[in-house]
């Protein structure tokens, strides 16, 4: 390590860390509060309840697993892009074991939610009948053991070994790699079958062989655009403020640009593949979901998902504006809870467009208790991977 990386030190400084620490209680009393009000609502609307919880489920474990998938690219690819970014993905990998827990309401709430988990619907209902082998409580509970323990061990390796190489004698790069490249495959597959099993079979009559791509693109363009408004958060104060430059912002808004494509292409290929085809078993996900109002939700993710914010990142000068840069961001995290609205509270309420309070309340609980977790786990390290062979690129990256 020469003089520039000893002169970088590991840890925020103190009005950071003290900034850190008010945001973490106010998103664990937000948090709290949030789901306390909707336990009252489940009281009185138990089935309101688990819709909105599934929602906001969706959107937090998204944003985990897509920071792991993001991670474990990084790993693979190599570069300086991913180091400004890297503890703050670590970070959200160790929110897991909260995830984890916090499926529990949706293990309990599985029949109201799902309905091949109800018994009267399958006796009258011969496709769920035929799709019991797959589509029953045990092998559900059983497949979403296994999601949780592999997403946990991969997380698990990957964080220990970015610990070791903090040490005086750090692993062997090649060892991330090893990881990471199983890994990724096994969030590829596993993302897949989680999202048939927890948003696909809400509609168990329709599916879509786009379903688990468009999920993945998703989680890894949210994923993205949090790590980039966490690292504008943390860039005006030591270390961060030293090292990152307009070029890391440049670099990581054309990643964000990519991925806001990619989630585009999915939902546009699945679209064209449905209306192409002109089933009667896959046509009503979009007939529910383009009349009745939910046609302006439609048009809102079609123009604030894609259309501009793909706009605003062609341009060279935003993506190197911290501060614009991350209100972009931010903005298509809050199209990525919609996009979740849109595709599951249809699934219960059909063509008939309606917000329930709950679905603000309740996802606004999982978001803050999310974040109070994040950043508890973001302040147990150093905030910066300094004897990863790559930092001397991000220290000389140009201004």
């Amino acid at each position: 390590m020469n003089e520039n990386a000893r002169s970088v030190t590991f840890a925020l400084d103190r009005p950071k860390l003290a900034e850190l620490d008010r945001f973490q209680r106010a998103a664990l009393a937000t948090g709290v509060a949030a789901l306390l009000v909707s336990a009252v609502g489940a009281r009185f609307s138990p089935a309101q309840f688990f819709h909105s919880y599934l929602i906001g489920y969706m959107f937090i474990v998204g944003l985990t697993l897509g920071c792991l998938a993001i991670l474990m690219l990084q790993h693979l690819s190599g570069g300086a892009w991913g180091l400004v970014i890297r503890r703050p993905l670590e970070s959200a990998t160790r929110t897991l074991p909260v995830v984890a827990i916090l499926f529990v309401p949706i293990a309990i709430g599985l029949t109201d939610l799902y309905p091949w988990a109800r018994a009267d619907e399958v006796a009258k209902d011969g496709l769920l009948q035929a799709k019991r082998l797959y589509l029953n409580p045990v092998f559900f509970f059983i497949r979403a053991t296994v999601y949780f323990a592999g997403w946990m061990a991969f997380a698990y390796w990957l964080n220990r070994l970015s610990r070791q190489q903090d040490g005086a004698a750090p692993p062997p790069g090649r060892l991330f790699r090893v990881v990471s490249a199983p890994g990724l495959l096994f969030y590829v597959l596993t993302v897949t079958f989680a999202s048939i099993d927890w948003v696909m079979s809400l509609t168990p009559h329709w599916f879509s062989t786009m379903f688990g791509v468009l999920f993945m693109g998703g989680q890894v363009l949210s994923a993205m655009a949090f790590v980039i408004a966490v690292l504008f958060l943390l860039s005006d104060a030591e270390p961060i403020s030293s090292v990152v430059t307009p070029a890391h912002f440049h670099d990581l808004g054309k990643l964000l640009l990519a991925f806001v494509m990619l989630w585009a292409y999915f939902s546009f290929s699945q679209l064209l593949i449905i209306w192409s085809g002109n089933l009667p078993e896959e046509i009503p996900f979009y007939l529910d979901r383009t009349r009745g109002g939910w046609q302006w939700v439609a048009l809102l993710l079609v123009l604030g998902h894609f259309a501009l914010p793909f706009f605003l990142l062609l341009s060279r000068d935003l993506k190197r504006h911290a501060r614009v840069l991350a209100k972009v961001a931010i903005a298509l995290m809050v199209m990525r809870v919609i996009d979740l609205f849109w595709m599951i509270a249809p699934s219960y309420s059909g063509a008939a467009f309606r917000v329930h309070w709950l679905d603000v309340v309740a996802p606004a609980g999982l978001v803050g208790l999310w974040l109070a977790a994040f950043v508890w786990q973001l302040k147990t390290a150093p905030i910066l991977p300094v004897n990863d062979p790559y930092f001397q690129e991000v220290l000389h990256a140009q201004h």
